[in-house]
């Protein structure tokens, strides 16, 4: 095996010594030969043809001498790609058509996939990611919701499934002293997440379970980019105080470059330490586990164990745990969230245009081996075997998806660009898309997939040429099977009119979503935020003081028409959520207490946002908490004292057509909560609804509106209604914010259109995508059916000549090209309707207020679909009026 191994490789690393060494052995034999028969009598012309006789066909000989040197497949191989290569020179045309068809669909392909690549198939960045699950709880009314800090620490005690639990929410904490003052989103996080995600800092340490207590000493740990960037990656870092709202934390350690869980994320402070509300069980505080399972145990033994543990605790706590259960879900299918379904019909997709480019490919390649018949009967006529034609056939093939693979894979590098450019905040785990090895064994995959499926056609075709009737034509060549083209024209328009149906569907549910009414106007308003330390800023009227200068400084700014402050961000779900009662209505039980969306705002809030007054009044100056003056609250729990201030309220139209049918909800009261201590509020007003999660989304929770000088929050949005740029603006806000405290930072400075736009960012990626591979297969199919008709007309040239010879009229002729093509587009049609008809229905969960089987869709793009297909046969259609019977009759 060995010894044949080194002649098969010498012979191809020196064919030529190899050959000349074949030469002299065939020579030296047929020389002995000779000799023989000069020995026997033979003259020398007898001597030598009797040898050649005796030896038979030499290059037989040596091609079976070449045979078993076991390298014969690799020299034809050679051959082919040779011969393959001297063929795409020659035809160049064909070959940049069909190399720019495969980039663009190799590149689309390669681009989609390298986001499915980096959000679903590689694994999460940490050490047997595939252990971890994500813990939140759950109720009979709300299937998902943030954890109880108390219950966390019994699931940490009683579990016996998870190596380690750990907890965090999200938050932002001020950053002042050295440098300008910068608010820095902030993690507040259990020991254990580290733990359970099995990382470790790069510098320094993390924080322990010592250090995640109440009266420990505040430490904090630095994303590495805060680091390099705030304090220029010094080493000295470590033990260095800095003052987070308004108390010093020290710096004990710096996170791996790259690493941010959850994303965004570039402090990361002990949980345990924050505030005592967390501590009562009734809080849900927006808390979320991360969990590492044992190894050995599934998902369904753990569920299996938390639903033991929460019955335990609703047994212990019935008062707050009854009905709550813990939900666990893979940690990886949270982060991907709803993508999946997107980048599945994307994907799908995509491989819709690189089938109908094949399609089309395979058909300019039928029409070009039409042309090459008489060549491939001649190699058949002079031995060469069926797959021998077929392999040089599909070598080309192979050639050309191999090069357009290559410009494909480099087109897959502006795509990713522009999914990023389009909707940047739309897909998760964004920053690892890119492309790698997979994205590159994907790409090389695909493109030899590719270039053996437009390859099939030509070779089975090759296969069938019939020798002696195409060297009979002496160059003439022989009509390709048509049914065959138009099959593929037929699978081109069907596959095209699925795409169009899915963008149609896309743009129509795009439309509707771009006009719901959000509820307010986003003309000319723009937003930041603002978080007052608690530590700084403890009391109610430091931070009503602090707002109401700020709006002062702001209004007397040119072009600013109003200012306002508000607790809630429409379109972005930061409203906060209460439960009420009706006055007079009895208690509801715990799991059935109906709960409002509520927000604190300023008087001038509805007006900044347009939003309508329906009823009563606005908020005004008498709303403030002087109704509390001379009342002792030093009886009065935490827990009340800070909504004690609440005596009215404005609801939405939603929440009075809901409660109060008749339109009398002026001057109702409501229960602030559950507790019967807490206030009774007046409704004063009544005002339109808001849409505060997203244009696509309406939560069918009530929503309610406080006075901001009854219950103002440290952290809150100001709003700018203004005549100018808000870009202009950012820079003199700043500088008021400094002249009223130099430590205060602002941040997320952007304007409410923006706003609006980022809420449809994931809808706006869909219908780009789709709408723009849709419109790839439109020109394809295009182009495939005047490809088509073309060659039609050219094989019929002769036909036609002798009907208008025969008095046939130029409409009749242009009917006759026309009727074929047209109704070939009409076959592709209907299989196209109904496989969009059942592919479409994927797609429920990616459309607004559109059904997957809307008729209008369906209609238009059928007929937008048609009309393409007669402008694309009108070409052809026209040449074959324009044919001189003289010449058709001379045709060939």
């Amino acid at each position: 095996m060995l010894s044949k191994l080194m002649t098969g490789m010498r012979a191809l690393l020196w064919k030529s010594r190899v050959e000349s060494e074949l030469d002299e052995e065939m020579q030296f034999h047929l020389e002995k030969e000779i000799e023989k028969n000069l020995d026997r009598g033979m003259t020398a012309e007898e001597a030598h043809f009797s040898a050649l006789r005796s030896f038979g066909a030499v290059d037989q000989l040596k091609e079976e001498c070449r045979d078993a040197r076991g390298v014969r497949l690799i020299e034809e191989f050679v051959q082919d790609v040779r011969f393959g290569v001297r063929m795409l020179i020659k035809n160049r045309g064909v070959t940049f058509v069909v190399v720019l068809a495969l980039a663009m669909g190799i590149g689309a392909n390669s681009a989609i996939f390298s986001v499915v690549n980096a959000v679903i198939l590689r694994p999460l960045p940490y050490e047997e990611a595939d252990r971890l699950v994500y813990l939140t709880e759950r109720s009979a009314a709300v299937d998902e919701m943030p954890i109880s800090y108390p219950n966390f620490i019994d699931w940490q005690n009683q579990n016996h499934v998870f190596e380690y639990v750990g907890v965090y929410n999200r938050n932002s904490y001020n950053l002042s002293g050295e440098g300008e003052a910068e608010r820095i989103p902030t993690a507040q996080a259990s020991a254990d997440l580290f733990k359970a995600l099995r990382v470790s800092a790069v510098l320094g340490r993390l924080f322990t379970n010592e250090e995640d207590k109440p009266g420990a000493t505040p430490v904090v740990v630095l994303s590495y980019a805060l680091w390099q960037r705030r304090f220029g990656g010094q080493a000295n870092i470590l033990n260095q105080a800095l003052t987070l709202n308004g108390k010093s934390y020290t710096v004990i350690g710096v996170m791996p470059q790259g690493f941010q869980y959850p994303s965004r994320v570039d402090m990361w402070v002990p949980a345990g330490q924050l505030s005592a509300d967390w501590q009562h069980r009734a809080n849900h505080p927006g808390l979320f586990g991360i969990a590492r399972l044992k190894p050995g145990v599934t998902l369904a033994q753990a569920q299996a164990d938390m639903d033991d543990i929460s019955a335990n605790l609703a047994t212990q706590y019935p008062d707050f745990n009854a009905g709550l259960r813990v939900r666990i879900q893979p940690l990886l299918e949270v982060i991907v969230g709803n993508v999946r379904r997107t980048l599945e019909v994307l994907f799908a997709a995509v491989g819709f245009v690189l089938l109908i480019a094949c399609a089309n490919i395979a058909n300019l390649l039928l029409a070009r081996s039409t042309t090459r018949q008489k060549e491939l009967a001649v190699r058949k006529a002079l031995g060469a075997r069926r797959t021998r034609i077929a392999r040089q056939l599909l070598t080309e093939s192979l050639l050309l998806a191999l090069i357009g693979g290559t410009f494909g894979f480099l087109l897959a590098r502006w795509g990713v660009r522009l999914i990023l450019y389009v909707s940047p905040n739309a897909i998760p785990r964004a920053d690892e898309i890119g492309l790698d090895w997979r994205v590159l064994a994907f790409a090389l995959g695909i493109s030899l997939l590719t270039g053996i499926l437009f390859g099939l056609a030509p070779a089975i075709q090759a296969n069938h040429v019939d020798i002696n009737e195409t060297l009979k034509q002496a160059g003439r060549g022989t009509t390709t099977r048509e049914w065959l083209r138009d099959s593929l024209v037929v699978v081109e328009v069907a596959t095209t009119l699925v795409l169009l149906a899915g963008a149609g569907l896309m743009v129509r549910s795009f439309y509707r979503l771009q006009k719901v009414d959000p509820g307010f106007s986003v003309e000319r308003v723009s937003n930041f935020s603002v978080s007052l330390p608690p530590r700084k800023y403890i009391d109610e009227n430091q931070r009503i003081e602090f707002f109401q200068r700020l709006l002062e400084r702001i209004r007397g700014l040119p072009g600013v028409e109003k200012s306002a402050v508000a607790s809630c961000l429409p379109l972005n779900g930061s409203t906060w959520e209460t439960p009420f009662v009706l006055d007079g209505q009895p208690l509801p039980p715990r799991n059935a207490t109906p709960v409002m969306q509520a927000c604190s705002v300023t008087p001038d809030y509805f007006r900044a946002l347009s939003i309508p007054l329906l009823q009563g009044r606005y908020f005004d100056q008498r709303d403030d908490r002087s109704h509390l003056a001379g009342r002792d609250l030093g009886q009065v729990s935490e827990g009340l004292r800070g909504i004690l201030g609440v005596n009215v309220v404005v609801i939405d139209e939603d929440f009075a057509r809901r409660y109060w049918p008749e339109g009398d909800a002026i001057g109702k009261r409501i229960r602030f909560g559950t507790d019967q201590e807490a206030p009774l509020l007046t409704i004063i007003g009544v005002v339109g609804r808001v849409r505060m999660e997203k244009l696509s989304q309406d939560s069918n929770r009530v929503q309610a509106y406080f006075s901001f000088a009854q219950l103002p929050f440290p952290a809150m949005g100001v709003f700018i209604k203004s005549s100018t740029e808000p870009s202009q603006m950012a820079t003199s806000i700043r500088e008021q914010v400094k002249t009223i405290d130099p430590t205060q930072p602002i941040y997320n400075f952007r304007t409410m259109d923006e706003i609006r736009t980022a809420s449809i960012a994931p809808e706006r990626l869909n219908l780009t995508l789709l709408s723009l591979f849709a419109g790839l297969a439109l020109i394809l199919t295009m182009v495939g059916i005047y490809g088509v008709m073309s060659y039609s007309v050219s094989q019929r040239t002769q036909e036609l000549g002798i009907r208008m010879a025969l008095g046939a009229k130029a409409n009749d002729v242009l009917k006759l090209v026309l009727r074929k093509g047209m109704r070939l587009a009409l076959i592709g049609s209907v299989i196209g309707l109904l496989g969009a008809f059942a592919l479409t229905r994927l797609m429920t969960g990616l459309l607004f207020a559109v059904s997957p089987r809307d008729e209008t869709t369906f209609v238009v793009v059928t007929v937008s679909l048609m009309v393409v297909a007669v402008v694309a046969c009108l070409i052809p259609a026209w040449r074959a009026t324009r044919v001189d019977p003289l010449i058709a009759l001379r045709y060939e």
